[in-house]
């Protein structure tokens, strides 16, 4: 029996059609605008009746603020985008056996030959950051043995709050919903949800308020800028007119504002004023950058206030190009693949390799680790490694970023090396030859003892001792380095101020006392 990650038993009959294909109010879907006369009682009631379990009508209100406002539309898109360029992939459990391993292999395979559009379905299940889910259906299709999903975005207002108002429903004839199909469904939650507040798991809920504003403030801006700079034009009629008079007069005001023509009766009159003061609509463009940064903050996690304030208007473009939060988009990055993992990975190992238990199976990894700088490192790595540290090849590799060459797998700079390697061995042979033919004339003479070898066999007599506690110590600190992922600039600023602790008083005593003997040995020797 296969079973689902929460131990749900599947029905492979029910996985050739989709959960929606016989649910007649999903056959023909409408789009049934949110917007038209919206006002803040509106707003709150719609927000009411979904903390009651109807979520239609406050997911068609969040899909038209993407749609009507730029603002949320870009950071959305930015921060969907942050996560779904990351390059991913699929590894096997810890301590895998090699069926598991083969089964990680293969579902990587197949995932990445049989969806092609893998990416826009990672940014449709991002939609989940705003609404607070995003649900993908999936219809699974037969190749020879093999099982292939095809995944289909479904809107947001399919869905209500299931009866014991803890999980999601699908929205059926009967208005009661029905649960989500085991394998049937890749269901994104970021945020998990309170018991009863279904509805409240997306960052729509705060940007409702800043999006209603600004709409207020956009459409006051255009009525100020449409009537502003225009003359005020006032008519004047005798006491006698009649309303017939007072029409036609209005018209020729009217006519004036706008076209500079107007004919009326001679006994009329009309006044041109001319509007005096200030017309720069601050108050409005105040409000809609309050309400730009409050998006931005609440989406991307930072706004560009001071360069909003002095640029003006158009500095909110581009504040949408920010960048979005390290932090934030590793966090995005770790739920979705949780998600993907658990409704898309494990159904198809699970349908395709025969594995049994969800928690054996192989997971989907974003790699959201940044490659340290490369000159940095390469002006450190020398350092360290001359004095003496034991720098791992391997370590060094990962912080750079720099996957290990693969068997025979030509490598950048083995021609030099191979160079270098002849020229050395060149070198060694005529330094072998000459040392061989310096031993055949010198084979009669007895060896003379050397007077600075002596010196230096006494210098290094008792070195071992001595440099040991320094070495041990530096190498704890370069241990520590590695587990908090410093870079080469930290890692050098902690032994530099680990210099004064370390135990060299008696390492330079004796370095000092070889320094003196070896200049004694030097007079002694001018002299003789």
């Amino acid at each position: 029996m296969i079973l689902d990650a929460y131990g749900q038993p599947i029905r492979q009959a029910e996985l050739k059609e989709p959960q929606t294909a016989r649910i007649a109010r999903h056959a023909r879907p409408w789009i049934d605008p949110a917007l038209v006369k919206l006002t803040p009682r509106e707003v709150a009631q719609r927000l009411a009746a979904a903390d009651d379990g109807d979520l239609s009508a406050q997911h068609r209100l969040f899909a038209d603020m993407e749609d009507r406002d730029a603002t949320i539309a870009a950071a959305m898109q930015q921060r969907a985008l942050a996560v779904a360029r990351l390059p991913w992939h699929i590894e096997p459990p810890p301590g895998a056996d090699a069926k598991e391993k083969k089964a990680a292999e293969a579902a990587e395979e197949l995932i990445r030959a049989g969806i092609d559009a893998l990416e826009d379905v990672l940014v449709d299940l991002m939609a989940a950051v705003g609404h607070g889910f995003a649900a993908v259906e999936i219809a699974w299709q037969r190749q020879g043995d093999a099982w292939l999903p095809d995944l289909y975005p479904r809107p947001h207002e399919w869905f209500g709050v299931s009866d014991d108002r803890r999980s999601l429903a699908l929205l059926d004839d009967s208005g009661r919903g029905q649960g989500l199909r085991p394998f049937g469904w890749v269901l994104h939650q970021p945020r998990r949800p309170k018991a009863g507040y279904v509805a409240r798991g997306g960052l729509y809920r705060a940007l409702v308020w800043p999006f209603v504003y600004k709409a207020y403030a956009v459409g006051d801006l255009a009525e100020f800028l449409e009537t502003y700079g225009l003359p005020f034009v006032v008519g004047k009629y005798g006491r006698e007119a009649t309303e017939e008079d007072k029409t036609r007069l209005l018209s020729a005001v009217a006519s004036l504002a706008h076209d500079a023509r107007a004919i009326m009766p001679l006994e009329m009159q009309l006044e041109i004023h001319k509007i005096a003061g200030s017309g720069d609509g601050a108050p409005h463009l105040k409000m809609i950058a309050w309400a730009d940064e409050a998006i931005a903050r609440c989406v991307l996690g930072q706004t560009l206030s001071s360069e909003a304030k002095s640029t003006g208007l158009g500095s909110g473009v581009a504040d949408l190009h920010a960048q979005v939060r390290q932090d934030i988009r590793d966090a995005d990055a770790r739920q979705l693949a949780a998600t993907l993992t658990r409704d898309l990975i494990w159904p198809v190992v699970a349908l395709n390799f025969g594995l049994a238990d969800p928690r054996r199976g192989p997971r989907l990894v974003f790699d959201t680790s940044e490659p340290e700088d490369v000159s940095t490192w390469a002006e450190a790595l020398p350092k360290l490694v001359s004095i003496g540290l034991p720098v791992p090849a391997r370590w060094a590799a990962e912080k750079l970023g720099i996957p290990a060459p693969e068997g025979d797998e030509p490598v950048l700079g083995a021609a030099a090396a191979s160079a270098q390697t002849a020229q050395t061995a060149q070198t060694a042979a005529l330094a072998a030859g000459d040392d061989a033919q310096r031993v055949t004339q010198n084979a009669s003479t007895p060896p003379q003892p050397d007077a600075l070898d002596a010196l230096v066999e006494e210098a290094l007599a008792d070195w071992q001792p001595l440099v040991e506690p320094i070495a041990e110590r530096m190498q704890a600190i370069v241990d520590e380095a590695v587990r908090d992922g410093a870079t080469a600039a930290e890692l050098i600023e902690r032994l530099t101020r680990a210099l004064p602790e370390l135990p060299a008083e008696r390492l330079a005593g004796q370095l000092a006392r070889a320094q003196f003997v070896a200049r004694v040995a030097g007079v002694e020797g001018r002299d003789g």
